[in-house]
């Protein structure tokens, strides 16, 4: 083998190792969008909790729906999951609390409020403590 062979042969292994690595750290294309989107979900959701909390500051009573949230003046774009185009859940527990829910795809690592397992998660929120 020519050194120019030889050394083509040595670049290229290195490249692949250095793509093999990259991938092993950060994951692959389809990892990082799922990681994504679970991020997006947990922002829209803090996004509705805001949106109640404004309703709820202006007729005293937290929304129905989210359909009746959506046509307040201001919220007409109430988020819906970004790959499924799905409306998020929502009830009221009772005239303070409420749950938002989304499915997520992925176990966030952190500890958080809004940390998640996977498949559908409900998170209770109560209108007279400070927003998480």
């Amino acid at each position: 083998m020519s050194g120019k062979r030889a050394l083509v042969v040595v670049l290229v292994i290195v490249v692949v190792l250095v793509v093999v690595r990259g991938i092993m750290i950060i994951g692959s294309p389809s990892e990082e969008r799922t990681r994504r989107m679970d991020a997006r979900r947990t922002s829209d959701l803090q996004q509705i909790s805001l949106s109640i909390g404004v309703y709820h500051m202006r007729h005293q009573q937290m929304p129905a729906s989210l359909e009746e949230l959506a046509r307040e003046p201001g919220f007409t774009n109430v988020a819906r999951d970004p790959v499924t185009d799905r409306p998020y859940g929502y009830r009221m527990v009772d005239a303070n609390s409420y749950q938002l829910c989304g499915t997520f795809d992925r176990e966030t690592g952190d500890g958080g409020f809004w940390a998640h397992g996977v498949g559908e998660q409900c998170f209770t929120l109560n209108l007279k403590q400070a927003a998480p």
